[in-house]
C-alpha cells in the first residue's frame, strides 16, 4: 500500500524545489482567481513553520500588517504557488517561531541573519 501513495504522490510533487528554511523572509508568489481573471499576489514575511511530509507539507508564512500579525499557511507543493523567493536567511534555533506572536513591533519581525 505503501509503494503506491508514493507512486500516486510522485505525480503531483512540486518539480523544482523549493529552498528556504524557518527563519527565511521570502515572498511568496501565490495565483489568486477572482471571478474569470487570475493574477499573482506577493505575500512576504517571516517563515514561522514548516509542518507535515510527502505531499501534505506545508509552510507558515507570518507578517505585521497595519500593526496587526497576519499568518498564512501555504501547501508547498500546490501548483497555485508559483514561487518562494527568499529575501533575506535568517538564523534561528527553533523549529517553530511561535514565540514572534507574543512579541510586539520591530521585535516581532527580528531574525538573525545567517551568512553562508
Amino acid at each position: 500500500m505503501k509503494k503506491q501513495m508514493e507512486h500516486f504522490e510522485k505525480a503531483y510533487r512540486r518539480k523544482d524545489e523549493l529552498d528556504f528554511k524557518i527563519g527565511d523572509t521570502v515572498d511568496v508568489h501565490f495565483r489568486v482567481t477572482e471571478g474569470d481573471k487570475t493574477r499573482i499576489q506577493l505575500f512576504s514575511g517571516i517563515v514561522i513553520a514548516r509542518k507535515g511530509s510527502g505531499i501534505r507539507e506545508m509552510f507558515t508564512v507570518r507578517r505585521i500588517s497595519y500593526g496587526e500579525g497576519v499568518e498564512r499557511v501555504f501547501p508547498i507543493h500546490s501548483p497555485l504557488v508559483e514561487k518562494v523567493a527568499v529575501k533575506r536567511k535568517g538564523r534561528v534555533r527553533r523549529a517553530k517561531l511561535y514565540y514572534l506572536r507574543a512579541r510586539k513591533g520591530k521585535k516581532a519581525i527580528k531574525v538573525k541573519e545567517r551568512v553562508e
